[in-house]
């Protein structure tokens, strides 16, 4: 779980990131990175709507990728600010391949 810091809480937050973020495709995952905003902690936003399935495949989705970005958090850049929006594909990955997507991107864009 990530604690209420690390939570990008806003929409108008989300949609900065999204606009001037730096844009990363993977399989099953899109990840925006806006390095450096603020002085405090990485914040984390997550996208998952509902072509991705019902309210449990998309809460599962969810919590997946808040496990993924919670052992990701140590690396990061302190300030940037990551909205990580899941594809339909999301629902049937394994946690493996959502681990793999993120991190990815992650290291490519926030490092």
């Amino acid at each position: 779980m990530l604690a209420r810091p690390n939570r990008l809480t806003r929409g108008t937050e989300y949609k900065a990131v999204v606009r001037r973020g730096r844009r990363c495709a993977g399989a099953h995952t899109v990840t925006y990175v806006n390095r450096a905003v603020t002085d405090g902690p990485a914040r984390f936003g997550f996208i998952v709507n509902r072509q991705v399935g019902g309210a449990v495949v998309r809460n599962t989705v969810r919590r997946r990728l808040k496990a993924v970005c919670a052992e990701a958090l140590p690396a990061l850049a302190e300030g940037s600010d990551i909205v990580i929006r899941a594809h339909p594909s999301a629902a049937s990955a394994t946690f493996a391949d959502l681990r793999a997507d993120v991190t990815r991107c992650l290291e490519r864009n926030a490092a």
